[in-house]
Order: C-alpha cells, then structure tokens, then sequence
C-alpha cells in the first residue's frame, strides 16, 4: 500500500518543480496475468458493439481492415515506449503525469492530467451511454411502446455504475470482477458473431459502398480514424502499470503481448462479422441490427450493460486515486469516513458523467472526439516525443528521424480528426435534440 493521505514523500520531488503525493491506493500486487485481462476488458468492452458502424462503415473492408491492423501494430508499440519508461531516471512513475512531470516539468505535468482527465471523462461518458442503450435495447425486446426512454436507461446505468464505484476501493480490488467481464465479454461478442453470421448467410447481397458524398465522406473518414486508436488505448498505462509486479518493465511487456495477441481477436471477430452481414447499413450498437431469439438478445444486452460497468471502474480509477490521495481516504474500504466520502464524491463525479451522456448520447462521435483530442496526443505524440527526449543520447540518427515522424504526422492526424469529430457532433445536435431518445 501507498504511505496515502495526500503526504508527498521528499524523494519524489521531480525537476524542482513537481511535488508527486504517495497514493492512497494498492500498487505492485498483480500478476502480468491480471493486468493482461484489465487491458483485454478494455478491448473488448462492450463498446465493441460499435465498431462494424463507427470503423468499418466509413472505411470500407479495405479501409477498415488495413486500419485495424495497422492501429494494432503502431499502439502495440507506442505502449510499449511508455511501457519502458516506467522506472525512468530510478524512479517509479505511477501517474501519467508524473511521467510527463519528471521529463519535461511543471507545466507538462498539468497539460498531461488535463488531456488525461478529458480522455477518462468522455471514455466514462461513452460507457454510460452504452450501458443505457443497452438497458434499451433490452425493454424494447419486450414492450416497444417508447415509455423508458434513453435518457431514463442512462439515468439507471449511472446509478448502477455509482453502486459498482463505491464497493470498490481502487484497480486491484475488482479481482474476480474481471473473470465476471470477461465472461460477460464472451456473451455479447459470440451471441452478435453468431447472429450476425447467421443473418449474413440469409440476407441477400449487402452494400458495401462508404455512405455520404463530398464533405461529409472526407469528414467521416477522417473522423474512423479517430476511432481505430480509441478501440486499442486506455490513456492511463502507467496507472495500470503501478498496479503490477516487479520486475515491472518485463511484466507490462507480457501484458501488453497478451493484449495485443489474444486479446484482440475477439473484437475482430465481431467487428468483420456485424459489417459483413449488414454492409453500410451496421447500426452503431450492432445488437440494433441482428435477429435472433428474444432471450438470446435479452442476455447480450444484459452482459454488455454489466460489463460496461466493471470497465467503466477501470477507466475512472486515475480520478478516484488522485481524489483518495488528495483528501487522505487510506485505511479500511469500510470506515464510516472513507464509504461517505466514496458516495459522495464518486458518486458525484458519475452523476456528472451521467448528466452529460443523457445529454449528448452520440456514442459514435464521442468515440471520434476522444480519440483525436486526447488519445491521439497522449498515445502516440506523447509516448514518442517522451522517448526522444529520455533517450536521446542512445538513439541513432535514424531512430530520433523515426520518431519525430511520428510524432509531426500524428499531430497532423490529431488536428483533422479534432475538427470531423467536432463537425458530426455540430450536424448530430441538429438533427436531434438534446436528452435524445435515440
């Protein structure tokens, strides 16, 4: 356990500058196995639903395809970057930010927790938003007469969510709560693999064309690719790597090959199979398009509401450290003091998330959004420009040309994919209005 309770320990004063608090949280108790499975949850959450209509729709088969592969391979390797860096300089960095403190200082340190916080909030977001629709999805398998609207299915994912973040302290302790994922996990995605194939074999030849003319295809292209990096980068690596084993370098490594290898394949499955059997015409939540038997859909939707709430826990978990450590909260989960201050502030923190995804319930674009202002600079600008500088006098010519390549075309990349995801939410919000019972 950390020393907790906000105390900043002397020799974790970095650059003159940043003062980096002990957590209040576990750290260093999970196997590479474990954390393996965290990354994987994150993978194949249920927001795997989306990417036949949010990737492979505006990118075609060639498009999507070569997409997914190549995002696999480049954030494969810009996690591993951070990955290495984790004990940089003889020290553990256990934040993102103080990564980013200790290379560059004060005004990094801020810059990355702000990109950081924004990536975490509109994850969380999408993962209401999901929860709630599939909260819908499974009353309208049953009574389709629009009473529970959207906004309410939110409304009761939040709360659910709520519960969930309160019974549980910090990252190590969902425990077995990730064997209950990946099972829920495997539900949705071979119930929709199976559906969808089924379907596909039935239906007559599909369109394949990508939808949209001019513009509008430019924009949405360019907005897909947002979404290839968002399906594969949590954002928060070195928080999932303080929570491992040492030797703690090699171990991430093992964690990330397993993500990379055997957790990715579930999500291809289910993504190529929904656009294969529906074509241009996926709906962004694919258990929207399949036909089955109503208590086999029923418990896709049922898996994929539950799940999205163990991972949700994953990714707001950076934010309930940073207030745990401010404010002290060490000590018992039980304690009178550390549960009130659990439902309070938490549970503050999801109504706030759970305000905003009843409000703008756009899952696709929220995927677009966070992928370019966030995910794209924290992932692969970051990571590569943070490697240049940490190991510059070891890195040849060659190499320092490589990353500063990386660097200048995912900044470019980040840019275009900030203004279509931006354009689709300005044309969504027109076309519906807000708190949409979508």
């Amino acid at each position: 356990m950390g020393k907790g309770g906000g105390e900043v320990d002397p020799n974790k004063v970095i650059n003159d500058t940043v003062q980096v608090p002990d957590t209040a949280h576990q750290i260093s108790s999970d196997s590479w196995f474990q954390v393996g499975f965290i990354l994987t949850t994150g993978i194949n959450s249920a927001y795997v639903l989306g990417y036949s209509g949010t990737i492979m729709v505006p990118l075609g088969w060639v498009g999507g395809v070569v997409g997914l592969i190549l995002a696999t391979l480049i954030s494969l390797y810009a996690n591993s970057l951070i990955a290495m860096l984790h004990e940089y300089g003889g020290t553990r960095h256990i934040r993102y930010r103080d990564l980013a403190g200790y290379i560059y200082g004060k005004k990094a340190y801020s810059l990355t927790w702000t990109l950081q916080y924004i990536n975490l909030f509109m994850i969380n977001t999408g993962y209401i938003i999901l929860a709630g629709s599939a909260l819908k999805a499974t009353y309208t398998l049953f009574r389709d007469d629009a009473q529970l609207k959207l906004p309410y299915c939110i409304a009761i994912a939040g709360f659910v969510c709520a519960m969930f973040a309160i019974c549980i302290p910090h990252l190590s302790a969902l425990g077995i709560w990730l064997g209950f994922s990946t099972v829920f996990s495997l539900a949705y995605i071979i119930i929709a693999f199976v559906l969808s194939i089924k379907d596909g074999i039935q239906a007559p030849p599909r369109d394949y064309a990508i939808p949209g003319d001019g513009a509008s295809k430019i924009f949405t292209t360019i907005g897909a690719t947002a979404n290839l990096v968002f399906a594969y980068n949590t954002g928060m690596l070195p928080e999932i790597q303080a929570t491992i084993r040492q030797p703690v370098v090699k171990n991430m490594m093992k964690s990330l090959y397993f993500q990379f290898t055997v957790g990715v394949l579930p999500m291809y499955m289910v993504t190529f199979a929904g656009y294969w059997a529906y074509g241009s015409s996926t709906a962004t939540y694919l258990l929207n398009s399949v036909n089955g038997p109503v208590w086999v859909k029923a418990l896709a939707n049922i898996t994929a509401f539950l799940q999205s709430v163990i991972a949700l826990h994953i990714f707001a978990s950076p934010m309930y450290e940073y207030l745990d450590t401010k404010f002290g909260i060490k000590g018992s989960a039980l304690n009178v003091k550390n549960l009130s201050f659990r439902i309070t502030v938490r549970g503050g923190y999801l109504a706030f998330n759970t305000f905003v995804a009843a409000l703008l319930p756009f899952l696709g674009d929220f995927m677009s959004l966070t992928g370019a202002i966030s995910t794209f600079p924290l992932t692969f600008i970051l990571a590569n420009h943070m490697y240049l500088v940490a190991k510059k006098n070891k890195l040849m010519s060659i190499q320092k040309l490589w990353h500063w390549a990386n660097i200048i075309f995912f900044s470019i990349v980040s840019i275009a994919a900030t203004v279509a995801a931006l354009r689709l939410i300005a044309v969504d919000s027109k076309t519906y209005h807000v708190f949409a019972d979508l």
